[in-house]
């Protein structure tokens, strides 16, 4: 790759290329994401006015695939202009077959940015492939054309176009935008249809086209501009029209100038927001919008009353309803809940679906307000055109003598209130009452939810019958189950001690009986015949400081061990000594033994403790 040289030529430099080696100058970082302006990375291979504080953009290369962060610019060996993307991908190529045989790179005073061989002949200029922008000496040949930009920071191509026909005319159309497909010419010069060869813009600011022999066929603008005091530029801009500009060198060379961007006389067209009436498109703003001139002299659009902007940052998606349509199943019974608005001088040509004549006013009223179909009538001269929605070619302007009567709904009218009109007040406490009555029969299902499963909980704890009893003693053999039933699943837990919880639960029996039961975690292992031994030591001990043992289970890996609840504590607590599970009547003749002392003590420890055994 050969280093990119850029060489300026003159003295005064009145414009850059935004490139710098190995990397693009950053232009702001501002980029539109869905028509709104935000930070991010990426870049725009773009010529500027570098002596204007405000960065005014006049041609780019990448217009519609911006570049991002660690992008470059470079020329081939082989005489190529490329733009590569981080990953070494081309974006944009000029000339786009290589072997052109280019030295270098310039930027000229004039604005042209170009590609020269070895004998200083331009093999590509900027000048050949203009964006939205001419600047004098930039001439415009036959196939050549400007794009508008989408928006005013938004230098994708936008909506508008002119263009330099095969034919000779120099046309304006609007695009079928995303495309760039030309659809309608809203201004020609017609007269060069034939003959028309090339637009010229001269260093004066006049601007015509031209015949091959050179003759004058159609002056485009007529402006005079002192080149040596103002920067001067023709831009077709986002809303369609193609405008001149002067900026002043100097604040003293301007004089009479401002120093700021100035618009010259006669813009083209005049008056766009009249200049498009086409039958399949927008017109000069989107669908259900309008147009209209400002003081400026620049176009606006704006909703019609119910309306609102489908997108408050580009108004020029058009406008939506902020009302319920009629009901065409019972038209005549919601005519009162619609009201005609008066838009004088307003007009939505070709969205008509009906005319009427002779008739009044009134009745142009009377007629769209029945009509469900009717969004809009306009009415003039005795004649009334009603139309349909989407609203084409809105337009409003001092020259028309259409009224535009547009029908929306009033406030808090729909179709159970059109019968009769009614006291929106009277509608406010209606919706109240349905409200409250909704909540209240919400509340009562919860309320009737919470009563069935609570009761149905309580009945899952009451336990099962008692059997299989031991042998010789009066303890119950339980299975798992049963003791998952009577403790309603193990849901309520008394304590916690070293070897495992206790849960409270209630038996089968007709006395309702309450127990503990604790489950022994850590002695699963325990072979089932040492463990019934150990049961039965502990069941035929008996006293009056001693919980009573009522039964057990010796299920799989189920240890549990089910004793009589004591609600007040007992005076003694029962308890696994190191883990040893040798349980000898031994001890419980130690136990006896106890002093009162410790025997009050132990009543002010854990319920848990309370069924722990050795």
């Amino acid at each position: 790759m050969a280093r990119l040289t850029i060489t300026y030529l003159w003295a005064h430099l009145s414009l850059l290329l935004v490139v710098t080696f190995f990397g693009l100058h950053h232009l702001g970082s501002l980029l539109l994401d869905s028509n709104k302006l935000v930070m991010l990375a990426t870049y725009l291979l773009a010529i500027w006015f570098n002596n204007i504080p405000e960065r005014t953009i006049v041609w780019s290369a990448n217009r519609n695939n911006l570049a991002q962060r660690g992008s470059t610019v470079q020329l081939t060996a082989d005489g190529q202009l490329v733009l590569n993307n981080q990953s070494g991908t081309r974006i944009w190529t000029r000339p786009e077959l290589g072997g052109s045989g280019a030295a270098y790179a310039a930027m000229l005073d004039t604005g042209n940015f170009v590609l020269a061989g070895q004998a200083g002949a331009n093999l590509w200029q900027s000048f050949d492939e203009p964006t939205d922008t001419l600047l004098p000496t930039q001439n415009l040949n036959l196939g050549g054309e400007l794009i508008a930009p989408y928006l005013e920071k938004n230098y994708s191509d936008g909506r508008f176009k002119l263009i330099l026909q095969d034919d000779g005319n120099l046309v304006m159309q609007t695009t079928a935008y995303p495309l760039t497909t030309s659809i309608f010419a809203y201004w020609t010069t017609q007269s060069s249809i034939g003959s028309g060869h090339q637009l010229i813009f001269n260093q004066s600011g006049y601007m015509y086209v031209v015949a091959t022999n050179g003759t004058i066929l159609n002056p485009v603008f007529s402006n005079s501009v002192p080149s040596q005091d103002l920067y001067l530029r023709a831009t077709i801009d986002y809303d369609g029209v193609f405008r001149q500009y002067v900026y002043p060198k100097t604040a003293s060379g301007g004089k009479r100038w401002a120093m700021n961007w100035t618009t010259l006389p006669n813009s083209i067209p005049s008056n766009i927001c009249l200049a498009i009436r086409y039958s399949a498109a927008s017109g000069a703003c989107g669908f259900n919008s309008y147009c209209t001139l400002g003081d400026d002299q620049r176009p606006s659009c704006r909703c019609p009353p119910g309306y609102t902007f489908s997108d408050h940052d580009d108004e020029r998606k058009g406008c939506k309803k902020t009302f319920i349509s009629q009901d065409c199943d019972h038209p005549s019974q919601e005519i009162d809940s619609f009201e005609i608005r008066d838009m004088p001088n307003t007009n939505f040509p070709y969205a008509d679906y009906e005319v009427f004549s002779p008739v009044d006013e009134d009745w142009c009223r009377q007629s769209c307000l029945s009509d469900c179909y009717c969004d809009v009538a306009t009415f003039i001269d005795g004649k009334c055109w009603k139309k349909r929605g989407p609203l084409l070619n809105g337009v409003t302007d001092p020259s028309l003598r259409d009224k535009a009567l547009m029908k929306v709904r009033i406030a808090n009218r729909t179709a159970g209130s059109s019968a009769k009109k009614r006291d929106p007040s009277a509608l406010i406490v209606t919706g109240s009452v349905l409200l409250g009555s909704s909540i209240f029969l919400i509340v009562l299902s919860l309320l009737g939810i919470y009563v069935f499963f609570t009761r149905w909980n309580r009945q899952k704890r009451k336990v099962i019958p008692q059997h299989h009893v031991i042998r010789d003693m009066n303890l119950q053999n339980f299975t798992y189950n049963e003791l998952e039933t009577a403790t309603g699943g193990f849901d309520e837990e008394l304590g916690r001690g070293a070897f495992g919880p206790v849960y409270k639960g209630v038996l089968g029996d007709e006395d309702k009986q309450i127990i503990a039961v604790k489950k022994l975690e850590k002695m699963a292992g325990e072979g089932e015949t040492e463990f019934k031994t150990e049961v039965k030591v502990i069941g035929r001990t008996n006293h009056k400081n001693l919980v009573q043992l009522v039964g057990f289970c010796n299920e799989g890996q189920h240890r549990l061990l089910v004793y009589e609840y004591m609600s007040s504590g007992s005076l003694l607590q029962i308890k696994f000594l190191n883990g040893d599970l040798a349980i000898s009547s031994a001890f419980h003749l130690l136990l006896l033994r106890k002093s009162a002392a410790e025997h009050e003590k132990s009543r002010r420890d854990s319920v848990a403790d309370q069924y722990e055994t050795m």
